[in-house]
């Protein structure tokens, strides 16, 4: 059995404000009160691990630890298959230094060439506790990439993004409507199921 949640104070182990508030939009109908790592002035620690898994767990124990209070983190990335799974865990990295999205979703198109287009974006949760306590949750979105990119709404790769038995790309539904079908929404439903339910 999951541990279960009792706390109405969350920090949201990121410094990626449209991660941020999703994840914050997503905790909004708990009344669990949310603050950003960034706020608090906590560093990212270096993510070394090996999958989304081992990431999430790094960084929210990480930001536990610094923080005091129960942390809740994420590690996402797009998965496709005809680059061997890349951009996977890197595909922040992907964005370079300066989080350049538009280069980055122009680097998968152009090494993608004519093969096939289907990915699934990925997204593990950690829920990780001062004490060292975790518990890890992990959704999947199949569906397709298009080009050029569509729509100015989400972050990261969106734009090219079409989730399975859509038309739009992230970057162009309604936040609301993401919300119910994403990887973070499918992983978000199992912490809800596993943890927050019970507290």
């Amino acid at each position: 059995m999951p541990r279960p949640f009792f706390g109405d104070r969350l920090v949201i182990a990121s410094h990626n404000q449209g991660k941020v508030e999703e994840i914050a939009a997503l905790l909004a109908p708990f009344a669990i009160d949310t603050v950003s790592a960034g706020a608090l002035g906590i560093s990212e620690p270096e993510e070394t691990g090996d999958s989304f898994e081992e990431n999430a767990a790094l960084k929210g124990r990480a930001v536990a630890e610094a923080s005091g209070l129960p942390a809740l983190a994420d590690d996402s990335g797009l998965v496709v298959p005809a680059l061997g799974g890349a951009p996977g865990i890197y595909s922040a990295r992907w964005a370079g230094p300066t989080k350049d999205f538009r280069a980055a979703m122009a680097r998968v198109h152009r090494k993608l060439g004519d093969r096939d287009r289907s990915a699934t974006f990925v997204a593990v949760l950690a829920l990780a506790w001062p004490d060292g306590g975790i518990e890890l949750f992990r959704g999947e979105a199949p569906g397709r990439l298009v080009w050029p990119p569509r729509g100015e709404r989400g972050f990261g790769y969106d734009p090219i993004f079409v989730p399975a038995g859509g038309t739009e790309t992230f970057g162009e539904i309604e936040p609301a409507e993401k919300h119910k079908i994403s990887h973070r929404a499918r992983a978000f439903a199992k912490l809800v199921d596993g943890c927050l339910k019970n507290g």
